[in-house]
């Protein structure tokens, strides 16, 4: 798959899932952008990315900013919406502020972008959500709802912004710097009792999220899908 001189925006690209994205990208020939709200992250992945790579401060959640965003660049070919800071607690131990949060950050963080975002003839957006949207875990019922928008926003705007491209990818447990919070020896533990219940014996990297993406972007007879990316967690 090649994507030889288009343009790539990757929102939350400069970290986790959205940075291995960014990587696949660059690795086709993709000329790719990456926004994120924090600075420090942006200069860190670019260093990373190399010369054909360029960042961008942006940050989801200010619906005027991302106006001016768009507004100052020309279309880009392929947009990937991968940002999202979300808290996970039981319904009734998750504060409303933060559950709220949850949902501006990562259903409403991606519906900005794509009311505002601008893409050339023949281009593509793709989200991200997450298998919870159809597997269901006591505690993560806030992730549940957020996916599931998600998934139910890309099949509305694939109609809605037709003929661009509107597709989701739903990934599993990926091993990513949002789980750095977890001790060393819990996060060995989580990922290892993980991969001994999902059937391809292994918990999901950021480039085996990408392979899906690159898949979207590059292949024109696709549109209103989302695909697992799981390892089989939705059927395990």
């Amino acid at each position: 798959m090649t994507l030889s001189e288009k343009t790539v925006l990757v929102v939350g690209g400069s970290s986790g899932i959205g940075l291995g994205i960014a990587e696949a990208a660059l690795a086709a020939g993709a000329r790719v952008t990456i926004a994120s709200r924090s600075p420090e992250k942006i200069s860190a992945a670019v260093e990373r990315l190399g010369d054909a790579a360029q960042g961008a401060q942006l940050d989801t959640g200010d619906a005027e900013a991302i106006d001016r965003f768009f507004a100052a660049r020309a279309p880009f070919d392929h947009i990937v919406v991968s940002a999202a800071q979300t808290k996970v607690a039981p319904v009734r131990d998750l504060p409303l502020e933060d559950a709220y949060q949850s949902m501006n950050s990562k259903f409403w963080g991606a519906y900005r972008i794509a009311r505002a975002a601008r893409m050339a003839e023949g281009g593509s957006l793709t989200l991200v959500s997450g298998f919870l949207s159809i597997r269901p875990k006591k505690g993560a019922a806030i992730q549940s709802a957020i996916n599931a928008g998600l998934e139910g926003l890309t099949r509305g705007l694939a109609l809605e912004l037709a003929p661009v491209r509107v597709n989701c990818v739903s990934p599993g447990l990926v091993m990513t710097p949002m789980l750095d919070g977890q001790g060393g020896d819990a996060r060995q533990a989580m990922f290892e009792g993980a991969a001994q219940r999902l059937p391809v014996g292994r918990v999901g990297a950021p480039a085996h999220i990408a392979i899906q993406v690159m898949a979207f972007l590059a292949n024109p007879y696709i549109t209103g899908t989302t695909v697992y990316v799981d390892g089989g967690g939705a059927i395990a």
